[in-house]
């Protein structure tokens, strides 16, 4: 059999406040950064508990963990790649073949496939492989049984209305036909259906402020339409996301239970996947399923 190795990938998250402002200029991509924002954003990281001490950000340890859980599972090497902090998605496929890999998975900790999202994190796994070994990358996972299973057990509630949520994207990928949005709805269908709900809803959240109209209803704008239906109990799930990272512990801990507080709602959301040993067997099926890897008897 092959050797074969695997590259987890996810967005990545500065280790320190002094990292924010190249952290910040990475995802700008050389675009012009305003000091504004700028600011906002290491105070929003400075208000989750991130200093610049020796101690690196709690954020960047899910992954790892993930990262070193998915190893043990699988009985392979698992190198973790990020696309904009350290250790680089390269760096992650340049360890991969210096351990003699003739099979290089890419997976990313996201499981719905978009232009300006997974796309491009396999362009860059592409390029530092270079040929140099067989890839197998999986585009998508969001419709995976064991997933929709996972969220189904972690969504079930009595009395209240589930909101799906996910990262917002810029709307014109609607009527570039990019499939995100579809891909999302489906998933959401799926675990509640799975669950048993009837009662539920989708929004989006984490729109940028690129001064272009992105992909709404937004998950603020959404409670406040939830209120005037007569809602009285929400539960967030987070149907885009598998850790905690700032668009968790900020966009919804924060910023909307601040919301609902103001509009007299009760609200929680589901805890993430993040590392968790049934989160990681789901990890361990799809790769399994994009190799020749056996299944565990």
């Amino acid at each position: 059999m092959s050797r074969t190795a695997v590259v987890l990938m996810a967005y990545g998250s500065p280790d320190r406040l002094s990292d924010v402002p190249a952290y910040y200029a990475d995802i700008r991509g050389g675009r012009p950064i305003a000091p504004e924002r700028l600011f906002e954003l290491v105070e929003r990281y400075r208000r989750l508990g991130i200093g610049d001490g020796n101690t690196a950000s709690p954020l960047n340890a899910v992954p790892e963990e993930t990262r070193a859980a998915l190893a043990q599972t699988l009985a392979l090497p698992v190198y973790t790649g990020m696309r904009h902090w350290q250790p680089r998605i390269s760096d992650a496929v340049e360890r991969a073949l210096d351990g003699d890999a003739e099979v290089v998975v890419g997976l990313v900790l996201a499981p719905h496939w978009s232009t300006l999202s997974i796309a491009r994190y396999e362009e860059l796994f592409e390029a530092g492989v270079a040929g140099r070994a067989e890839t197998r990358f999986v585009e998508r996972w969001g419709a995976d049984p064991g997933f929709v299973a996972f969220l189904a057990d972690r969504v079930r509630v009595a009395d209240a209305h589930v909101v799906f949520t996910a990262h917002s994207l810029p709307e014109r990928i609607r009527t570039a036909g990019d499939p995100y949005e579809d891909e999302l709805l489906e998933t959401s269908r799926l675990v509640a259906e799975a669950a048993g709900i009837g009662d539920w809803s989708f929004a989006f959240q984490s729109a940028s402020p690129t001064g272009e109209p992105w992909l709404g209803p937004d998950i603020i704008d959404h409670l406040d339409e939830l209120h005037a239906r007569g809602v009285t109990r929400v539960r967030l799930c987070p149907v885009g996301f598998v850790s905690d990272h700032l668009e968790i512990r900020w966009d919804l801990d924060v910023e909307a239970v601040e919301k609902a507080r103001e509009l007299g709602l009760e609200l929680d959301r589901i805890e993430m996947p993040n590392a968790d040993p049934a989160f990681v067997e789901v990890l361990a099926a799809v790769v399994r399923r994009h190799t020749a890897l056996p299944s565990p008897v």
